[in-house]
């Protein structure tokens, strides 16, 4: 009887089902839940990272109500730090149109901002903490008991293949208490044994129903990213479109308030404007900020020492330039710092588009430098500026005559031709260049000498090259204060003069030369006999009726 026992014991234990090798939860899983148990720790890690940093974002408190949360918004704070700087202004004024439209705006971006984070957390926040914290949690937990179990399961096959052993020993030797004792504890075993098998077999089933839910809704899982990237848009659509009715209604009603010759003036600043543009929109014959400065310098800055060479400080330079760059008149307080009134003139002629002396004209100027014999090179200037478009003529023409009156002065300011040149030459004339090329760069370099060269001779035949005496208060628009006084009146005469007939003499190439400026000579212009300021200046009512029709 005792033999027939041990000997289906022996054949329980050869069965497939219970080995000697250790089985792993994974081994009781198909190929294709294998692949969806891989990417449970990875959900978890997303959702739970993402949703902490997402809520970082928010500027409201969590999970606050509407009105208690827009309260706390920095917006709000900023709306309501608006509203109480409007009170102290005038409503009429535009700063403070500007501030109450600002107050409004401001309140209602808020209103917007909390209920983007509202409906982030509803729809975004809440799902991702639920994922994270609860569902793919109990997956895990799931798996964790199977993987404990299926342990259980593979020790108590070790035991029970071990008192199989044992049974079998004792059953040779023959019938008695231990053989018994062996075959009872044999069978205890094999009871637990099955026991355990069935957790391992109901928890397995529980686990993979789990994968399959977790992939049945993957897609579902990963809509909340999406309605995450729908709700952000349909905020900067709100937000887009009450700032845009907002400044429309602003710009309205600003555009109201501005001065007239902001309001008028089709081109917004005249610094960095083409030439052609900026004297068309006006109606000009010179730019704006060239003649205001020559008409400030010839009033105050013909003796000033160092002009164009030394620098203005930076506060005065940039109030100037965007005084001249809104056609504001009201100079008066220049008058007392002519480097500023030079650095804005050297700035206006720099940030031009194209140079005075234009890019078509460059090489043709360089090789002028090169000529050694003084008439083939005033020859070659007059022929090189008969070839300049019309506008840059006006004004290069303008501008020379101007510097070859300050270089009169010299022996008191300093400022010979050639320290001129080398001050004002390189914005008047630069290469065009493409590319950031070293060699292109040395090149320009070399070149800036000749330039400096051409306008040097520019300034010494200023009469030849431009005869005729220029009315630099060509527009009536600058008039010195009272207590300034022109240092030179000029006769009056039509700036816009034609340009000389191009000459026939052929320009021919050669190397730079170094030469004394002092050297060069320079045709003596005719004495003319200029009035006096006290009789050429109109009564001041008459300038004041054309200065403000003119401005």
């Amino acid at each position: 009887m005792m033999k027939r026992q041990f000997n289906r014991m022996r054949q329980q234990l050869s069965h497939p089902n219970i080995t000697s090798r250790a089985q792993e939860a994974t081994e009781l899983l198909p190929e294709d839940l294998l692949q969806i148990e891989q990417r449970i720790e990875p959900a978890k890690r997303a959702a739970h990272s993402v949703s902490k940093r997402l809520q970082a974002c928010l500027q409201g408190q969590c999970g606050s109500e509407m009105d208690k949360r827009v309260k706390k918004l920095p917006l709000m704070a900023l709306s309501t730090t608006m509203a109480e700087s409007f009170k102290e202004l005038d409503t009429e004024s535009s700063l403070g149109k500007a501030l109450e439209m600002g107050c409004c705006i401001q309140s209602s971006l808020a209103k917007i901002l909390a209920e983007f984070e509202i409906a982030l957390e509803h729809d975004v926040l809440q799902p991702l903490n639920k994922l994270s914290e609860e569902e793919l949690p109990v997956i895990l937990k799931h798996k964790k008991t199977l993987q404990k179990l299926i342990s259980d399961w593979n020790t108590i096959k070790s035991r029970l293949n071990q008192a199989a052993k044992s049974s079998s020993n004792s059953a040779g030797t023959g019938v008695g208490p231990g053989a018994s004792s062996a075959a009872n504890k044999l069978e205890i075993l094999k009871e637990e044994e099955e026991e355990v098998k069935r957790k391992v077999e109901q928890c397995k089933d529980e686990y993979m129903a789990d994968l399959y839910h977790f992939s049945t809704k993957e897609d579902s899982y990963a809509s909340y990213f999406i309605r995450l990237l729908e709700i952000q848009a349909q905020y900067h659509r709100q937000s887009l479109g009450s700032l845009d009715s907002a400044l429309a209604e602003l710009k309205e009603s600003h555009s109201q308030t501005e001065p007239s010759f902001t309001a008028d003036t089709p081109v917004t600043g005249y610094y960095g404007v083409p030439l052609e543009k900026h004297l068309k929109s006006l109606g000009r014959e010179i730019a704006l900020p060239i003649e205001a400065c020559v008409m400030m310098l010839l009033a105050s800055g013909m003796m000033e020492e160092g002009l164009f060479r030394l620098a203005a400080g930076a506060s005065v330079l940039r109030k100037l330039k965007s005084s001249l760059a809104s056609g504001s008149n009201a100079l008066e307080e220049f008058y007392s710092d002519p480097h500023a009134v030079a650095g804005a003139l050297k700035s206006y002629l720099r940030e031009l588009p194209q140079p005075l002396m234009t890019f078509e004209l460059y090489d043709e100027w360089v090789k002028v430098a090169s000529l050694k014999d003084v008439d083939d090179r005033v020859q070659s200037l007059q022929d090189t500026c008969s070839r300049l478009p019309r506008d840059s003529y006006n004004n290069l023409r303008y501008l020379i005559k101007f510097l070859a009156k300050l270089a009169e002065h010299q022996e008191v300011n300093k400022m010979t031709p050639s320290n001129i040149a080398i001050v004002l030459g390189p914005n008047l004339l630069w290469p065009q260049q493409s590319t950031e090329d070293p060699v292109q760069l040395d090149l320009a370099s070399v070149s800036s000498i000749q330039v400096v060269g051409v306008v040097e001779a520019l300034i010494q035949n200023a009469d030849t090259l431009f005869p005729g005496e220029v009315d630099f208060n060509v527009s009536g628009m600058f008039m010195p204060p009272a207590n300034s006084e022109l240092v030179e009146s000029t006769p009056v005469e039509d700036p816009s003069s034609e340009p000389p007939p191009a000459s026939t003499t052929a320009l021919t190439d050669g190397e730079a030369t170094s030469r004394d400026p002092e050297a060069t000579s320079q045709p003596a212009s005719p004495p003319v006999t200029r009035p006096s300021s006290e009789a050429t200046a109109p009564p001041a009512s008459q300038m004041t009726e054309d200065t403000a029709r003119k401005g």
